[in-house]
Order: C-alpha cells, then sequence, then structure tokens
C-alpha cells in the first residue's frame, strides 16, 4: 500500500469476521503492529474498535504500543460494535454508548501517564497509571464511527478528533454526501485538525467539502485479488 501511493491502511476489529465462522479472521493489532514495523510513512488504524467488547486499559496500552512502533502514526477509531459480533456483550445500543464515551473517557486519562481515578457506571479505576505515553500530542487521534444521523453519535463525534461515520443503519446505509460533510463541519466550528473519513461518492467533491481522507475499502477476497486492488493505487 506505501508503494503504491495509499496514504493510509485501516482494519476492522473482529475477532469473527461480521459474525462469519467461515471466513478466517487475523487478530487486527497484531498485524498492525507487523505492518507498523514494515512501513515509513502511511498512517495505520482502527475503523473501527467496538470499545465496549474490550477492556479500556488494555486498548490505551496497545494503542500507545502501536503509536510508538510506528513512531506516531497510528489512529485509534472506535464504535459501540456490530450486533452480529457473537463476542459483543448482549447489551442495549444504549448501554454500549455509555460503556464507549465511558471508556473514551480512560484511555483519554490513562495516556496522560498520570494516576487515574474513574467512578463510571461501567468502569472504575483507582490510582491506575499507564507510565507509557503516545508520542502524539496532545493525544493519539480518536476518530468515531457510527451512523452519522443518530444525534448522539454526532455528538461523540465532535467531541474527538474525527468522523469515519456512515449514515444509516448498516443493514441500509446511504451513501454519504458532500453537503453531509459539510453539516458536519459547521457544526464542529473550529477545524482545529478535526479529520473526516468517508469512502465511495467522488473523491473531488468530497475533498471540497472539507473530507480529509477518502477510503476505498476491500471486503475478504483472496490475497492476489485483495493485492491487485492495492496496487492499482488510490484516485487521482
Amino acid at each position: 500500500a506505501e508503494e503504491s501511493g495509499w496514504d493510509g491502511v485501516f482494519l476492522e476489529d473482529y475477532l469473527v469476521y461480521q459474525g462469519d465462522a467461515s471466513e478466517p479472521t487475523w487478530d487486527p493489532w497484531v498485524c498492525l503492529a507487523a505492518m507498523a514495523i514494515a512501513t515509513s510513512r502511511i498512517r495505520i488504524g482502527m475503523t473501527v474498535t467496538p470499545l465496549p467488547r474490550r477492556s479500556p486499559w488494555t486498548v490505551a496500552a496497545e494503542a500507545v504500543a502501536l503509536d510508538h512502533l510506528s513512531d506516531g502514526r497510528f489512529v485509534l477509531g472506535v464504535g459501540i460494535g456490530d450486533p452480529g459480533d457473537p463476542f459483543m456483550p448482549q447489551h442495549s445500543p444504549r448501554v454500549l454508548a455509555e460503556m464507549l464515551d465511558e471508556g473514551l473517557e480512560v484511555i483519554d486519562r490513562l495516556w496522560s501517564g498520570e494516576p487515574v481515578t474513574f467512578a463510571g457506571k461501567h468502569y472504575q479505576v483507582d490510582g491506575a497509571q499507564l507510565t507509557a505515553r503516545p508520542l502524539q500530542q496532545p493525544r493519539i487521534p480518536v476518530w468515531v464511527g457510527g451512523n452519522l444521523l443518530i444525534p448522539a453519535v454526532r455528538r461523540r463525534i465532535l467531541r474527538w478528533d474525527g468522523s469515519c461515520a456512515y449514515k444509516g443503519s448498516t443493514d441500509a446505509p446511504q451513501q454519504l454526501t458532500p453537503d453531509d460533510i459539510r453539516e458536519l463541519l459547521a457544526e464542529r466550528g473550529s477545524p482545529d485538525g478535526f479529520e473526516v473519513k468517508v469512502s465511495g461518492g467522488d473523491p473531488a467533491a468530497f475533498a471540497a467539502a472539507g473530507a480529509t481522507w477518502w477510503g476505498r475499502w476491500i471486503p475478504p477476497l483472496p490475497v492476489e485479488e485483495t493485492l491487485a486492488i492495492v496496487r492499482s493505487g488510490p484516485p487521482s
């Protein structure tokens, strides 16, 4: 991907890809570590990790390790998770959203390197400390996924560092439009490094609307087919 002119590679965080046990699935965090040491330029990241399925302190530590291995090229994308994931906690979307928000707060505080005390509804830590700090400051970029049409998702996106959201339900997704991006950025106000990742549509129109990343999603394919897509390079 780096040799073919792409600017980033982002993986999805599944233990069983979209609940299909017939599809071999490799741990994406281990794969990103391998990518980090094999590259020097491209961004690497997760879009997204289902934070309610994982302990926030583990994610915080793994993210710092990847940030150092990549020399500050790691991006942490997060969401509430796929309801078809057999390893997801069996909670309502509202509870999963609460876990996501609390988990993000715990992670952000742990990245400070200072002792953290947090008493939430779902997570509690008492004086816990991770002394290894990210290279990227003020923190590793946090991009938020989810349905852009849900007000709570939009509010979460605007609290953090970027959007990798989709539009509509996962069963009936809609194509994001440049107007969607303009509206989101207008709500954000000051851009201050805020990133917006989109896919599909016209890359030039999205860029004009203020999107900073255009992604080509590649489904599970035989290796040679995947490599052919990657080697074709990004759109001009």
